[in-house]
């Protein structure tokens, strides 16, 4: 029996086929593609921003099966936060966003990050919430600004949350308003996250299978025996997250105002002063990364300026432990949010360190003051010479290889005894046998 061929029906019938498929499936399989990985350790800053987009647009690009985010964050910026859930809410590729590794906390705007995801996972031992607003410095709003931030903040997290049951979007709302948290397993019990998994493995094999629904559309996860691939971070924005930490911006501060210090006080080749003033600035870049709070900083800045006194005043110290003081309770401050600040055993360090620092400097310069000239006239009492002209008692004296006019302070003294100096008056020496 022969077969009939026409030319051009095969493939219309093919492309007539998949159009139906496009246009009336409900839930349709993905293509294949690798899981891409971004993992992010630290605050919500334009860092994590960029970083994610990033990793948002290579997923899309390169047809992923899905993007997992590991988070670990304290939080951060409540703009910069939108910023991020509006990109990952519009991705056309399914994000998961897995807080871990054990221990992790996906805190104050991370609980926003972790909602937007389509898919929300927990490492055991983690946790999320404290979603409540602060000011910009990390203090605490006035209550009409407050009120106001939150209910905004109350309807954002709502909207991120309503697609996981009246339980999640309950406990979302305490979140912000009364800066509710959770575990890992109180999270899965409310809907809060999708599930609890030891690593990313466990993850996908978890989540292979469900069904989400990105860009309007609903899309089967086939998750199973696909590659991971990691999205690495930039050295740069490596380097920028590394320093957006409480303890390294409370260490790059310390070292530039000392170093800027030491140059000021000692010229010398300008190398702490260039040390100092790329210490400052990555500093101040961390700090208004972090919303340091300004009152902090100003104790610190008070401490230096009594360290500076204490060398110039003869107080023997007392202005350096001022400054001590000063400089534990500006670096107590500098960031006032649990979740931000710096660790005591930094701050410990920094003090000590800091204050032994100044303490020798003010030592060496009592000692300096006390000790004899070495210079100039005055550093020739002690020095032995031979007389020239006999001191009857005004005569002349040979002294490091000068002649000098000199007074005996014991009566006579002949030519070639040697005479010890004891003093000055204006060029003319005073002198012993």
């Amino acid at each position: 029996m022969k077969q009939r061929f026409e030319f051009g029906k095969g493939p219309a019938w093919m492309f007539a086929l998949l159009a139906a498929l496009l246009l009336f499936g409900q839930a349709g399989a993905q293509s294949p593609g690798a899981i891409k990985l971004a993992q992010f350790k630290g605050p919500v800053t334009p860092v994590l921003a960029e970083y994610l987009d990033h990793a948002i647009s290579d997923a899309e690009a390169s047809g992923a099966a899905a993007l997992v985010i590991e988070l670990d964050t304290p939080g951060g910026s409540v703009d910069i936060t939108k910023q991020i859930t509006q990109r990952m809410t519009s991705a056309t590729i399914p994000v998961i966003v897995y807080v871990a590794p054990r221990g992790a906390h996906a805190g104050s705007a991370g609980t926003f990050i972790t909602l937007a995801g389509h898919l929300a996972a927990m490492a055991p031992g983690s946790s999320i919430g404290a979603a409540s607003p602060v000011g910009n410095e990390g203090a605490d709003l006035s209550q009409t600004l407050k009120a106001k931030l939150t209910n905004i903040l109350v309807a954002d997290i709502r909207n991120l949350a309503s697609r996981r049951g009246e339980k999640a979007v309950s406990w979302a709302e305490k979140a912000v308003a009364e800066a509710a948290a959770a575990t890992a397993d109180e999270a899965l019990a409310l809907g809060v996250v999708d599930v609890v998994a030891d690593d990313v493995p466990d993850l996908l094999t978890k989540l292979d299978g469900r069904t989400v629904s990105v860009a309007g559309k609903d899309v089967t996860l086939q998750l199973s025996g696909r590659p991971i691939e990691p999205v690495p971070m930039g050295p740069i924005a490596t380097f920028l997250n590394m320093i957006t930490n409480p303890a390294l911006a409370a260490i790059l501060l310390t070292i530039g105002l000392n170093a800027i210090l030491f140059e000021l006080s000692n010229p010398s080749g300008y190398l702490a002063g260039i040390v100092g003033a790329i210490c400052l600035l990555l500093a101040f870049y961390a700090l208004g990364m972090l919303n340091a709070n300004w009152v902090g900083l100003g104790f610190v800045a008070l401490a230096f300026v009594l360290f500076v006194l204490d060398i110039k005043a003869p107080t023997h110290g007392v202005l350096t432990v001022g400054g001590m003081v000063s400089f534990v309770l500006g670096a107590f401050v500098l960031f006032n949010t649990p979740e931000m600040e710096v660790p005591w055993p930094t701050i410990i360090t920094l003090t000590v360190v800091t204050g032994s620092f100044f303490a020798f400097v003010v030592t060496k310069g009592v000692m300096a003051q006390r000790r004899p000239a070495v210079t100039g006239i005055e550093g020739m009492v002690g020095h032995v010479g031979k007389v020239r002209q006999a001191l009857a008692p005004a005569g002349l004296v040979l002294m490091d290889g000068e002649l000098w006019r000199a007074v005996s302070e014991s009566g006579t003294v002949e030519v070639g005894e040697q005479v010890t100096v004891t003093g000055c008056d204006g060029f003319v020496l005073q002198v012993r046998p």
